[in-house]
């Protein structure tokens, strides 16, 4: 028996030695070639692997958006934010991927690739992965929107806003901006834009339309009393709007390294200067809100985190990360000062949508310039005040149309009636928290909770007077 394995051994190596030596030797070119290889590969991977950690954001959304506004609309809340990935992806697929990467003569807008068409069975996949990376992206724009018109928004009306920001307003400014990175090309990054990971490409779009949203829409019942009062309206779960911002902070790994959609050493800084800024909004933001309101309030604290992050996003790549400090930090004190300053002029956003995204996505681009590590110039910063403006004045004005012809055919609010049961009852015939009492219109969000401030858009001291019907 010994002797049989033995001999099996012998004549397995002898074919293997065979083998190897019909094999051609390596050669410089060979192991280039396969160095090559396995960098695609791990390219590949990296950039799915930061599609899906963007995709996660979403949860995160959900959670905020929930957390901060009342039990009797989270159902609401969850369903919009379904949506706006559902309906924003076949969106994206059949149109809006193609005007913004589909190949550009004027740098305006593309005209191919619309259903995925530069993919053929058989040819080169990267479209696929460039794509799955992409929409994550739209989603996250349009689900800015969701919060800024939470609590009176006919689902309907929304789900015609998701799928037109999905399939126009953000892939054609998308376009001027990062066509080139497929075959496009944009006449804004042909200037010398400079906007990393979308400072303004997705989250000034998403804050911009969120502006138009909430102003046609008008405030919430009660936001705003007849005298000229602030009167918060109370979120029903800070511990979960705190969830969401610790899982969008981990899906902004994703968000600023996975925009290399390569494997390589730069994602070591960008993960470096997207934390750094992250934690400066958060403590600065907290020192202002203390400041301004006597305490350090949980909400803006929370805020400040996601206005680091999002100010971070466009010089995540170009800037030291002391730079990454200062912007941060920076967005931190802006979006207290913006929430405050929106709530003054009577535009009611209750998570704090366009000052976290509209107003600290155009900071950080304008930061791009200001702090670009490869050095600054009047022409350098003029081009990013370029981008901020073309972005307001293409999405502000389309969005503003958008929703007021919504409203003018479908109907864009709910009934006033609708609004006090709440969006869950009316709008989906489900209830959130089946096995609570969920108060109607006033200071507590459900049975046995105790109220707590509008989370991530007070107006000053914490109020605990229930809000008035009118």
């Amino acid at each position: 028996m010994m002797k049989k394995t033995i001999l099996s051994l012998l004549l397995a190596a002898a074919c293997i030695g065979r083998a190897w030596a019909g094999d051609e030797p390596p050669t410089v070119e060979s192991n280039k070639n396969l160095i090559d290889l396995v960098q695609s590969h791990a390219d590949y991977v990296w950039t799915l692997v930061a599609a899906a950690l963007v995709f996660f954001m979403q949860a995160g959304c959900a959670l905020v958006e929930s957390g901060v506004t009342r039990a009797k609309n989270a159902v609401n809340i969850m369903m919009k934010n379904l949506r706006d990935f559902s309906m924003g992806s076949l969106a994206f697929w059949a149109i809006g991927f193609g005007l913004m990467f589909g190949a550009s003569s004027t740098g305006w807008f593309g005209t191919s690739g619309f259903f995925l068409s530069d993919f053929k069975v058989g040819g080169d996949p990267w479209v696929l992965a460039f794509w799955m990376f992409q929409v994550v992206f739209c989603a996250t724009a349009a689900t800015i929107v969701s919060g800024a018109m939470a609590e009176r928004t006919k689902f309907v009306g929304y789900l015609i806003y998701s799928v037109v920001l999905s399939a126009i307003i953000y892939p054609v400014f998308g376009s001027w901006a990062w066509g080139s990175l497929l075959n496009g090309g944009g006449w804004l990054e042909g200037l010398g834009f400079i906007d990393f990971a979308g400072s303004t490409v997705v989250h000034s779009v998403g804050g911009w339309a969120a502006l138009a949203g909430a102003i046609v829409l008008g405030p919430r019942l009660g936001k705003y009393t007849k005298s000229g009062k602030i009167k918060p309206i109370l979120g029903h779960s800070m511990p979960l709007a705190a969830l969401g911002v610790f899982i969008l902070w981990l899906g902004w790994f994703g968000f600023n390294p996975g925009s290399t959609t390569a494997a390589n050493k730069d994602i070591a800084m960008i993960f470096v200067n997207t934390n750094l800024a992250a934690a400066a909004g958060a403590v600065l933001a907290m020192a202002t809100s203390w400041i301004k309101f006597g305490k350090p309030e949980v909400g803006m604290s929370l805020n400040g985190a996601l206005a680091g992050l999002v100010a971070i996003t466009a010089p995540c790549a170009s800037v030291t990360p002391l730079s990454a400090v200062i912007i941060g930090a920076a967005g931190g004190v802006i979006v207290v000062l913006s929430v405050l300053f929106f709530d003054k002029i009577k535009v009611d956003d209750p998570v704090g949508a366009i000052s976290v995204h509209g107003v600290c996505g155009a900071w950080g681009t304008l930061a791009a310039g200001i702090f670009n590590i490869g050095g600054t110039s009047a022409k350098i910063i003029g081009v990013q005040l370029l981008g901020i403006g073309a972005c307001f004045l293409w999405v502000f004005p389309m969005a503003f149309v958008m929703f007021k012809l919504i409203d003018k055919t479908v109907g864009l609010r709910v009934s006033p009636e609708e609004e006090l049961e709440g969006l869950d009852v009316t709008e989906h015939g489900g209830n959130a928290y089946p096995d609570f009492e969920v108060y109607a219109y006033g200071s507590m969000g459900s049975g046995g909770g105790s109220a707590v401030p509008a989370a991530l858009n007070p107006a000053g001291q914490v109020d605990l007077e229930p809000v008035e019907q009118s």
